[in-house]
């Protein structure tokens, strides 16, 4: 299957497709462009404002380009058999689908953390789970959509996204090809990013599946290719980046051992920071694979060569 950004693609030296840059709020993602850092927030914040704030604050302070966030209307969004399962909280016991409301920001909150992350210089941007979501996020200005591996084949949201024109990101956890190809065909037209994923919390390195990022690469020629992680460490994110990850995606917490679902497979302020920092040794490191002796390596040379070719 071929979806093509615009005609502008490029080659490498092995006469690969390189992607057409897609622009976030003008950041370019793919086209040989560094990888683009986003801070996954998703419900880390536990509905706290303030705790989204400082969530914020650790994504700008490492160097992230985005945040994201999660925007569902639970009554829709809510699988029916979930509705009414009890859920442990810190505010007490309550089904799940009053869990669901408790932790949903508002308009007024959305406008709130969306105005300091704009302040700190960072894009932001949501998950919607259903149809009004997409509307509340439309009407707020994001910068762009994230489909989270869940929605991949709800066509409708799909549909609605595609028609706002905004770039979106499609993460691609727990789906087959097939379901990724009618997801991208919706899509078609739109600005898209395809994110490598795998729905696994935490994520064990066996099932982290890199060779995908390849494999999606040449299935979607054109398209910039991304990471998704849920590991709790670094390096499957950084193997990512040497593999060709045009985006990576970690979730943030202040602290791993804090209540909520992804906080255990999220990463600390101060790993986070590590991450976006290793990340730009690597893309350094990396080079442009034209063979030459470098400045530093002069000296060893006049030492140590004896014969002269």
């Amino acid at each position: 299957m071929s979806i093509h950004q615009d005609a502008n693609d490029t080659t490498d030296l092995d006469g690969r497709t390189q992607p057409s840059p897609v622009r976030i709020d003008g950041i370019p993602v793919g086209g040989g462009a560094p990888a683009y850092v986003i801070g996954e927030i998703g419900l880390n914040h536990n509905g706290d404002v303030e705790l989204a704030k400082r969530l914020i604050d650790v994504a700008a302070d490492a160097g992230a380009q985005a945040v994201k966030f999660q925007k569902r209307t639970p009554e829709i969004s809510t699988p029916a058999h979930m509705r009414d399962v009890p859920r442990q909280t810190p505010w007490g016991e309550m089904s799940y689908l009053e869990y669901r409301y408790r932790v949903e920001f508002d308009r007024e909150q959305y406008i709130e953390i969306g105005d300091h992350a704009t302040l700190r210089g960072l894009s932001w941007f949501a998950s919607p789970w259903d149809e009004p979501s997409v509307d509340f996020l439309e009407d707020l200005g994001v910068s762009a959509h994230k489909v989270a591996s869940a929605s991949v084949t709800d066509s409708g949201l799909l549909t609605r996204l595609a028609a706002t024109g905004k770039p979106i990101i499609l993460s691609t956890g727990m789906s087959t090809l097939e379901q990724i190809d009618r997801a991208v065909e919706i899509l078609r037209g739109s600005p898209l990013v395809i994110l490598h994923a795998t729905s696994t919390y935490p994520l064990p390195a066996e099932e982290a599946n890199l060779r995908m990022i390849d494999s999606l690469a040449a299935r979607y020629p054109g398209v910039p290719i991304g990471y998704s992680g849920h590991e709790t460490g670094l390096q499957i994110s950084l193997a990512a980046v040497a593999l060709g990850a045009t985006m990576v995606e970690r979730h943030i917490t202040l602290d791993r051992a804090m209540w909520g679902s992804d906080h255990a497979a999220s990463l600390e302020p101060h790993g986070f920071s590590n991450l976006v920092r290793d990340i730009r040794v690597i893309e350094t490191a990396m080079g442009d694979g034209v063979k030459r002796i470098f400045p530093g390596e002069l000296a060893p040379l006049a030492k140590l060569r004896r014969v002269d070719a």
